[in-house]
C-alpha cells in the first residue's frame, strides 16, 4: 500500500499515484478534497515505501514497520499530538515509544515530526494498513512457478 503512497517535496501532505503520464504523474491528495494533479519529472518524489529509518545496530527499518508500530502503540487511533505544536521534547518522547532503538545522531526532530503528520493523514483518511509490501511479492513467487 505505501508503494502508492507519495510525498512531493514543496507540497504539504500526501498523494496517491493514480495515474501515469508523458513525463508527469497524476497524483490525488490523501485527504478528503481527493483533489488530482500532475506532478513533474522536477519535483522531488518519493514512495513512502522506499523510505527506512536509521536505527543504532547500523541498519535501516523502513517506514511501513515503523507505521505500524505506532498504529499499535495507539490502537489505530490518530495520535493526539500535534505535530507542528508540540515541543522537541514531547516529539521525542514519542518517536522513544514508537521505535527505541532510532540513531540519534542521524534521525532529526524533522523527521520525527513528518512521521507523525504522516501517519496521522494516512490513519484519518482510511490508509492503515501498513503491511510489508516484501510479504505480497512472497506471495506472488509461488504461483509464479506454478505456471512454469
Amino acid at each position: 500500500m505505501l508503494k502508492m503512497i507519495l510525498a512531493i517535496s514543496g507540497k504539504p501532505g500526501l498523494y496517491k499515484l493514480v495515474s501515469r503520464g508523458s513525463k508527469m504523474l497524476i497524483v490525488e491528495t490523501v485527504d478528503a478534497a481527493k483533489k488530482r494533479q500532475p506532478a513533474y519529472a522536477a519535483d522531488k518524489i518519493v514512495s513512502l515505501g522506499d523510505i527506512s529509518i536509521y536505527t543504532d545496530d547500523d541498519k535501516e527499518v523502513s517506514l511501513a514497520s515503523v507505521l505500524q508500530s505506532v498504529k499499535d502503540n495507539y490502537d489505530g487511533q490518530v495520535v493526539d499530538l500535534s505535530p507542528k505544536k508540540a515541543s522537541s521534547a514531547d516529539i521525542i518522547a514519542f518517536f522513544e515509544k514508537v521505535l527505541p532503538n532510532y540513531d540519534r545522531d542521524r534521525v532529526r526532530v524533522s523527521d520525527m515530526r513528518k512521521l507523525l503528520s504522516w501517519y496521522n493523514i494516512l490513519v484519518e483518511n482510511g490508509e492503515d494498513d501498513f503491511s510489508e509490501e516484501k510479504e505480497e511479492g512472497e506471495e506472488a513467487q509461488p504461483e509464479a512457478e506454478a505456471a512454469e
